[in-house]
């Protein structure tokens, strides 16, 4: 029979994994190939050109295009602060006096005796570029960045939102089926990775951003409270740009849905150990994950990273990813091997996944995810 191999999340104590780091446009890297790197150590940096403001000189003095050279006190090139003086008349009684400051600090870049204007340009915005997970650099690409390789715990959520992060793993609850309350939240997870069990309310969020927490990890959430906690509905892009005072990664759906209990168990093992988290997420072409990275100092992670995988197997864990049962774990317990007729008519291939209560149930292979790592 043809392997069927459907990807899926992972959830391993020990893998190693690379991390592309890439500049948004041409700069310089600060790095080099065999270098160890923390996860806030900026290995690249460009410089982001400041934003345009034009000034029409000719209009504000009432003189010629041609004629605004003779009025400025800055040359084209040079730099000038705001609220200095940019150009000025000189008229024979002081009262007629006319001086324009400028609007911003920065250096003008231009000037036309065509239309009368001054280009002014703020300075450059410095953006620099992190390691985001602890490694070492295997690889680098000229003025773009880095390829970064780290031994470590790896956990991939379902969805997420919000951007790159780090901080200590605080485990809030004490079972994965235990919900995430405003009252598990306290001062002392300001800027820390928090893991709740079964559901994180609204309210909770609310403390959570009241508190300060670099990150929430639970099983799932109301999509409405996700919807008032953005104010406006997610699309199908790719996520991780939000801005709601921390990140945010679901590990198994929407809903209340306990934690999957090696997910818990293996946060659990990791508590009070630096993680680096990012939301972003994409579900269609080019997937991406939300992910837990815990950094491993133990050289063993490499020896023991998990070889690819060449298929569904019996027994492996895996998670629906449909309507009606969207979250739902079991195992696959049966791989027919002939096509079947689904009710759109369709003949798909399809397998028998066993849940944890006995029930079995027979649907697409499409509609499920291998749980990597279990």
């Amino acid at each position: 029979m043809a392997h069927s191999y459907t990807p899926g999340l992972t959830v391993t104590d020990r893998t190693v994994i690379h991390r592309r780091r890439m500049l948004p446009l041409p700069g310089k890297l600060l790095v080099k190939v065999g270098d160890a790197v923390r996860s806030d150590h900026v290995v690249a940096r460009a410089e982001l050109p400041g934003k345009v403001f034009p000034v029409n000189l000719a209009n504000q003095l009432s003189v010629a295009p041609g004629e605004i050279k003779e009025y400025l006190t800055k040359k084209e090139g040079e730099r000038v602060e705001k609220d200095e003086i940019l150009a000025e008349n000189k008229p024979l009684i002081k009262w007629f006096k006319t001086e324009i400051p400028s609007p911003v600090a920065g250096t003008i870049e231009s000037v036309s005796t065509v239309t009368g204007q001054v280009l002014l340009r703020e300075p450059p915005r410095v953006l620099e570029l992190p390691a985001y997970v602890d490694g070492a650099i295997v690889d680098t690409i000229p003025q773009q960045g880095v390829v970064v390789e780290t031994a470590c715990s790896l956990v991939q959520g379902i969805f997420g939102i919000g951007g790159e992060t780090s901080g200590e793993i605080v485990m809030a609850v004490k079972a994965p089926d235990e919900p995430l309350t405003p009252s598990h939240l306290t001062s002392a997870m300001k800027g820390k990775v928090v893991v709740g069990g079964s559901f994180l309310s609204a309210d909770a969020m609310k403390q959570a951003k009241a508190v300060g927490v670099a990150g929430l990890v639970v099983g799932g959430i109301h999509d409405e409270d996700l919807r008032a906690l953005l104010g406006y509905d997610l699309g199908v892009a790719i996520t991780g740009t939000e801005q709601v005072g921390f990140t945010l990664i679901l590990t198994e759906g929407f809903g209340t849905i306990p934690m999957a209990t090696k997910t818990f168990t293996l946060l659990s093992a990791h508590a009070g150990r630096q993680a680096s988290l990012s939301g972003a997420t994409q579900i269609r072409a080019g997937v991406i994950r939300p992910e837990i990275i815990v950094p491993q100092a133990d050289a063993r992670a490499k020896d023991e990273a998990r070889s690819h995988r060449e298929g569904i197997r019996l027994g492996d864990p895996v998670r629906i990813i449909r309507d009606p049962m969207f979250g739902r774990i079991g195992a696959v317990s049966a791989l027919p091997s002939e096509l079947t007729k689904i009710p759109t008519e369709s003949e798909v291939r399809v397998l028998e996944v066993t849940f944890s209560d006995g029930n079995k149930v027979v649907i697409p292979r499409t509609n499920i995810e291998v749980i990597e790592g279990a």
